[in-house]
């Protein structure tokens, strides 16, 4: 069949071209229609209950993930040019094009009670003017004896500030969000290099943001890489420009494949799909590889380009086929997960690989029936003196040293079972950013300074209307402020923020600005407090306000309130236990018959979405095992084969998961990833190796182990430049700033280089057990 296939591409070879160009053309259409995704957050499918929740939480309270944070450490904040610049600067950021709001300590406000009224007034602790030292030390005075602001917007402790801008949600997830935290940063360090005060910044949409336009910019000088390596590997291999050139043009056509394709789905580049382009770079070379290595061979046979472009094609048609095919596997079964990061990942790269090879199978003998037949230089590389002597050295191996490659395998595999018993699962929001990367040293600066910035909401319903409304209210107010101080007290979280400090705000203004009576209101505090809680009623600057954050922490019902709380990135192993502790704590104070208390939030989603994707990948790994061997099974018929297949490629993976244990690796989506990747691709060698031992075994009269030494010397050259090109194209990955893509490059570059050399000693020694006395 594969002869017919490889006549027929011949015979039509001009047509099939022009189809091939005019299809790229339309895929390079839609390519450069694709965009930068900013949304990171879609690791868990959107029927999960934990999801809705969250939808419900942001279609009634808005979106918890649109503050940015400015924060510095300093003891001149309050000298007179210093502050005088720092109002400047808030007032700026309030100016920035979609920043709907700021809070900071230059806008500070406090309650003051009306005595004529006996309302509360809202009066800024700081003039909006230019302060003297007088009315800057003054302000300060009254600013500090509010503790409604401590922990908020400052650390007495550590003399750190912090500004809270709030940003249009919708242009969050545009590019437009590109030149808002531009503007916001370029405000933000121009006072700081004014002052020589270090200054911060963090917060969801920044980083975000940042995260976005790095995966751009290191999608764009991966896949230069990659092709860079490739081409340089090429020339060193076949040292011919147009072997070269014909290589680079098939993986590019494949990268513009894989981009129109990713846009005719609808997808955006993510974190995972920006890999996509370089990782169809680094797996079509082979495709290559296998092509033109097979026919210079056949050229050296016969002497006829015809003749050996038809044996190019009909030896290596189907290896190369069943090699994308496992490839597109271990990638594909990342769209039987319900996650949709990962569907779109592993739907566009599946189908991209799938998308090479037919590229491969047209462009490849068409364009080398134009070109001249291959000069005695472009197969000098088929007796390379130094890639014999190691397959003569392997050969010595499998034959003489069959005891001692099974004590080596057995010793393999203890240490790689050990390491596995060290490996842990955990994922941080912002793990896969490096330590020294300003992203990652601002966060921790808050964490340090006002316990972190991730958010956690808590809603605490009262499964009737109006329930926190009117004087019954301050029995549940009571209960919220008991569960708040609970979780201050927790080291990794903020004091949360809730209709309840305002309430004690209020009663503070009330009673002359005494921060003693910064508690919760009582039922003696009657008198005022329950004009703030009535339904709609109320007047003054104060009430106004009041009703306005009401609204931002209570449903119109007023049945459900809102928490909101700050915490560090402490991780998906920490984090359940702290929500486990304040769960307990909440079923202590709300009784489950009168209340219903919910838990979401970014946090929530990370957390869940982490432990999704790490179960979704588990399951797509076996699901990748299953589909890999069936195709095995199919393409050899046989069993035992199918066994020898397995266990070279079973034993490398085992190796990586067991030196991720012993070097500390944590097993997190970004690098169970690796897994599935990896045996798509590695299972490329076994199948080299075991069809073209198939096709040469009945040409031995069935001798296994004259087959298998000549098996060992006809594809062990183009095994070892494969490998070496993927290698090689994964080893760039290392350089990444994103940890997850570092390991996938460190790891997955071990997993190819340790299944070579398996199926190059340890499956051959398997294939002489199988047929032992067949010479």
């Amino acid at each position: 069949m594969w002869q017919k296939i490889g006549k027929f591409v011949l015979r039509f070879r001009l047509a099939l071209l022009i189809i091939l160009f005019v299809s790229t053309a339309f895929m390079l259409y839609n390519a450069l229609k694709v965009h930068i995704s900013y949304e990171f957050v879609r690791t868990i499918p959107v029927d999960n209950p934990l999801y809705q929740q969250y939808l419900d939480f942001k279609k009634q309270f808005g979106d918890d993930g649109n503050m940015l944070v400015v924060g510095c450490k300093t003891d001149r904040l309050f000298e007179e040019n210093v502050f005088n610049d720092y109002m400047e600067m808030c007032t700026s950021l309030k100016e920035v094009s979609k920043v709907e709001g700021v809070l900071s300590v230059a806008g500070a406000v406090n309650l003051v009670k009306n005595d004529s009224t006996q309302k509360l007034d809202i009066k800024p602790v700081f003039p909006r003017h230019q302060l003297s030292r007088h009315e800057i030390n003054s302000a300060v005075a009254v600013f500090y004896s509010l503790p409604f602001y401590k922990g908020l917007l400052y650390n007495p402790e550590t003399q750190a500030y912090l500004i809270g801008v709030q940003i249009n949600k919708d242009v969050l997830g545009s590019k437009a969000r590109e030149k808002v935290i531009a503007q916001i940063e370029s405000v933000t360090y121009r006072f700081g290099e004014k002052h020589g005060i270090d200054m911060h910044i963090s917060g969801l949409p920044l980083i975000r943001t940042n995260m976005a336009i790095k995966v751009q910019n290191e999608m764009r000088w991966f896949l230069i890489g990659s092709v860079l390596i490739s081409a340089l590997i090429l020339m060193l291999f076949f040292r011919s420009v147009s072997a070269t050139l014909l290589s680079l043009g098939v993986v590019i056509t494949g990268v513009i494949w894989s981009m129109g394709i990713m846009h005719l789905f609808g997808y955006s580049i993510s974190l995972l799909t920006a890999l996509i382009p370089p990782l169809i770079v680094v797996i079509g070379i082979p495709n290559c590889i296998y092509f033109l290595n097979k026919y210079h061979t056949a050229w050296q046979d016969t002497g006829e380009k015809y003749q050996a472009l038809v044996e190019m094609v009909s030896r290596m048609g189907i290896v190369t086929l069943f090699c994308n095919i496992s490839a597109a596997i271990g990638f594909a079964v990342f769209a039987l997960t319900k996650s949709a990061i990962l569907k779109e990942f592993g739907m566009v790269a599946g189908i991209s690989i799938m998308a090479i090879f037919f590229i491969s199978l047209a462009a490849i003998p068409a364009v080398l029936s134009y070109l001249s037949p291959p000069q005695s230089k472009h197969v000098k590389y088929l007796e390379s003196r130094w890639l014999d002597n190691a397959l003569t050295l392997v050969e010595k191996w499998v034959f003489n040293h069959t005891r001692v490659i099974y004590i080596v395998t057995g010793l393999v595999i203890v240490f790689s079972v050990s390491g596995l018993f060290r490996l842990v699962s955990v994922g941080h929001m912002v793990d896969d950013i490096p330590q020294t990367d300003k992203i990652y040293t601002d966060l921790k600066f808050f964490e340090q300074h006002f316990k972190g910035i991730m958010p956690l909401e808590i809603i605490v319903e009262t499964k009737k209307k109006h329930g926190f409304a009117g004087m019954r209210a301050l029995d549940i107010f009571q209960r919220i402020d008991s569960l708040s101080q609970y979780i201050a007290a927790k080291p990794e979280m903020a004091r949360p923020l809730s209709l309840v400090e305002a309430l004690k705000f209020a009663k503070q203004g009330f009673y002359g600005g005494d921060s003693l009576n910064y508690t919760m209101p009582n039922t003696f505090d009657g008198a005022f407090i329950s004009d703030y809680l009535r339904v709609g009623k109320g007047g003054g600057s104060a009430n106004n306000s009041f009703q306005q954050l009401m609204n931002a922490f209570m449903d119109t019902a007023r049945q459900k309130a809102r928490v909101s709380v700050n915490m560090a990135d402490v991780g998906s192993k920490r984090l359940p236990v702290l929500l486990a502790d304040i769960k307990g704590r909440s079923d202590e104070l709300f009784d489950s018959t009168k209340f219903h208390v919910q838990y979401t939030g970014t946090s929530i989603t990370f957390l869940e979405g982490s432990r999704f994707i790490i179960s979704g990948l588990k399951e797509s790994i076996m699901w990748a095992f299953l589909l890999i061997a069936l195709c095995m099974l199919y393409l050899f018929r046989s069993v035992r084969i199918l066994i020898c297949s397995l266990i070279p490629n079973i034993i490398p993976l085992m190796l990586t998961a067991g030196i991720m244990g012993w070097v500390g690796v944590p097993l997190k989506p970004s690098t169970v990833l690796i897994f599935g990747i990896a045996l798509g691709i590695a299972i490329d060698v076994t199948i080299r190796f075991l069809v073209n031992y198939r096709q040469e075994l009945p040409a031995n009269n069935n001798r296994v182990e004259t087959t298998v030494l000549q098996t060992i010397h006809h594809t062990g050259i183009s095994i070892i430049y494969t490998s070496l090109v993927l290698i090689a194209g994964f080893s760039i990955f290392i350089i990444s700033g994103f940890g997850g893509t570092k390991a996938l490059g460190w790891l997955t570059s071990l997993t190819l280089l340790s299944a070579t050399v398996t199926n190059l000693v340890l499956l051959p020694v398997l294939l002489s057990k199988l047929h032992r006395g067949k010479r």
